[in-house]
């Protein structure tokens, strides 16, 4: 296959364990871009989150894109122009709030660069706000502070009452919004329909390629419709088990240069890599 597109979720599959981008996978990285390959971002994290990580690989020199919010918006990188947004009706916010407070769940959501946080910060909402490069802001009433469009809303908690909390949100909003959980602590909602897979097809047609063209790679639960999605979805050494098996082909872990053995078995494999 003539693959010409590469997404890639960030925490636990582009990043190692450090969140930082292993230097061998960012020449490689690098490389395939001068070679006329593009590079899709595709994470859960806000917009302001990625831009760190966009800047290291080029994205703006080599016209990449960044997905975020799980899909609900798509930047240009190299005009800035988001090319694609959906946002969640601001009536649903109230009843996400009380949801939180009944479960005794974390809150969040995002304006700009700041994390606005609707319940007391846990430990959760605070490895979130280190992973995006993210300060907090503070609001006493979440439903009429948050006066601006919101692409997502972020859940958070133990692993066991999350699940619960998951199964219950889906029943009260399953038809109306898109709800999964990214890690066992982090419980996503989003517009209805959004997900990795429906944004990466929105992209597909606006630069004229088609999915059989592209690798998807991630390791995470919000990753398993973009592996199906893809012409080739990998899955991390490192993925949960559910993601390893709806992969086409199960790479290397992301401390052991998962992404950079997909490029050379897959991109570089019909001619020789670069030295």
């Amino acid at each position: 296959m003539d693959y010409r597109i590469i997404a890639l979720d960030l925490d636990g599959t582009l990043t190692d364990s450090r969140k930082e981008i292993p230097d061998p996978t960012l020449h490689a990285l690098l490389e395939i871009q001068k070679q006329g390959f593009t590079v899709v971002l595709a994470s859960g994290r806000p917009t302001p989150g990625m831009t760190h990580l966009a800047r290291k690989l080029h994205l703006d020199k080599y016209g990449g894109y960044l997905l975020s919010f799980n899909g609900a918006s798509i930047t240009d990188c190299r005009t800035g122009q988001v090319l694609f947004e959906q946002t969640i009706p601001h009536p649903y916010l109230s009843g996400l709030y009380s949801f939180a407070c009944e479960q005794g769940t974390g809150l969040m959501t995002y304006q700009g660069d700041k994390i606005i946080a609707g319940t007391r910060i846990d430990k959760y909402m605070e490895l979130e706000a280190r992973i995006s490069h993210m300060s907090f802001k503070e609001v006493k009433d979440f439903p009429s502070q948050v006066d601006f469009s919101v692409n997502k809303c972020l859940l958070t908690g133990d692993p066991e009452p999350l699940a619960k909390a998951e199964i219950l949100l889906k029943e009260k909003y399953g038809g109306e919004l898109s709800i999964y959980r990214s890690e066992p602590f982090f419980l996503e909602v989003m517009p209805k329909s959004i997900d990795k897979a429906y944004s990466l097809q929105v992209l597909c047609d606006k630069i004229g390629l088609r999915k059989e063209q592209m690798i998807c790679c991630g390791d995470g639960y919000n990753d398993l419709t973009m592996i199906r999605f893809a012409g080739l979805g990998v899955a991390m050494g490192n993925a949960q088990e559910s993601v390893k098996s709806a992969a086409d082909y199960v790479t290397a872990s992301n401390d052991n240069n998962g992404i950079l053995k997909v490029i050379e078995k897959f991109i570089w494999g019909k001619a020789s890599a670069p030295a």
